[in-house]
């Protein structure tokens, strides 16, 4: 399908619908009237595939407990296949309602409160509040950042876990808001440092499907079942949520390959008040991984035109700013310091160009003068957001 046409048909005015980005800005942001770009959630309707399934799904009329078929597992390992080269068994799969949640599940089936959790920052706040209301102990190494470019720090990373015997590592692959998608090699690396060490690694791959240009996303997975080197520190989690936008339909996947984890998870989970596997979110994942290629295809067009487009234009009316590396994900982070002081950002972008978005140090310590913008959206949206920065920005300068 042709851009335009697409757009046509899949953008949504999302006013008035209860949705968090458009109808919880006065919670969130203390005001209405802001452009969203903030929550990461797409101003796409889903695939028709999808929408048809749920609309045949709710003429049933009855939504009581749910099982998983067969066709299930058979899909979700053919969609990786597909796109990522990598097979799952169904052995190796349980359910959960979001990937936050999950990581809060491992953190309590592996770990005892006390424990020390890794991350590497800047990272998705979730990631800091899921350790810290758990009663585990918080250790962050930073990502080593240049000219809009984050990689790993290898002598960062074992120097935090050794110096406080860390039990858990929470990875993300692709990295929200670093918009990196680690190579081969730099799995192999970090989750190497992970191994020599005895420490658990929790990857969030909940992006694996939002990649660009060239780049190609390695599930850990895939390093654990080559030569089964990791698979004994290895759990992961993914969803359709954010390939198909489907965050509301609270539906997501464990996957641990190594059956002595497997068995602790499943004695954890035994012990949970828990309900079945979201009906709704089976459907239309279903449905997704059936019909969902084009649509993803179109999907990631609008993004990559997005992203290039906000980089171009920012980065040649404000020299200085940065408009850093999206690999992975919608979800890039913007360095405004050249024009706009650290201290002064959030009124800047809330007070001056009206704007919503996530700030720098949500993510880590450091990050202050950083926004990070949501771009998977109408491309009238980034337009306006852009000149909006470039005016206001250039009125501080002739102060």
């Amino acid at each position: 399908m042709e851009k335009r046409e697409f757009l046509e048909k899949y953008i949504a005015d999302r006013h008035n619908t209860n949705c968090s980005k458009w109808d919880g800005l006065k919670e969130k942001f203390g005001e209405d009237g802001l452009l969203p770009m903030w929550v990461a959630d797409m101003e796409f309707k889903t695939c028709d595939g999808i929408t048809d399934a749920l609309v045949e799904r709710a003429k049933q009329g009855i939504f009581g407990y749910g099982v998983v078929p067969d066709e299930y597992y058979e899909l979700f390992s053919k969609w990786m296949e597909r796109h990522h080269g990598f097979s799952v068994k169904k052995d190796w799969v349980r359910f959960c309602t979001g990937c936050v949640t999950a990581i809060a599940w491992m953190i309590h089936a592996y770990t005892q409160p006390g424990d020390a959790c890794l991350i590497l920052t800047p990272v998705y706040y979730p990631f800091h509040n899921v350790v810290t209301n758990n009663n585990r102990k918080l250790v962050t190494a930073d990502l080593k950042y240049e000219n809009g470019y984050f990689s790993m720090d290898y002598d960062a990373i074992e120097q935090a876990i050794t110096e406080n015997d860390v039990k858990l590592f929470l990875m993300c692959s692709p990295h929200n808001p670093a918009g990196r998608v680690w190579t081969e090699e730099e799995l192999d690396h970090v989750l190497a440092i992970c191994k020599k060490h005895n420490v658990l690694v929790v990857a969030d791959e909940i992006h694996q499907d939002i990649v660009f240009g060239e780049n190609h996303f390695v599930p850990a997975a895939a390093a654990a079942v080559a030569e089964g080197k990791y698979q004994d520190i290895l759990l992961v989690l993914n969803s359709s949520s954010k390939t198909f936008n489907l965050a509301s339909l609270i539906h997501s996947h464990i996957i641990i390959i190594n059956e002595e984890l497997r068995e602790k998870y499943d004695q954890f989970a035994s012990g949970l008040n828990r309900t079945e596997v979201s009906v709704m979110g089976m459907v239309a994942t279903m449905a997704g991984y059936k019909t969902g290629d084009e649509w993803l295809s179109n999907v990631l067009e609008v993004i990559g035109d997005n992203y290039k487009y906000l980089k171009e234009t920012l980065e040649t009316e404000l020299p200085g700013v940065v408009v850093c590396s999206m690999e992975g994900t919608y979800l890039p982070m913007i360095d405004l310091r050249a024009w706009v002081k650290p201290e002064e950002t959030h009124d800047f972008i809330q007070g001056k160009c009206r704007l919503a978005v996530d700030y720098g140090e949500w993510f880590g310590v450091g990050y202050e003068g950083f926004i990070r913008m949501n771009l998977a959206t109408d491309p009238v949206f980034v337009k306006q957001a852009a000149e909006t920065i470039i005016r206001e920005a250039k009125k501080l300068k002739e102060k």
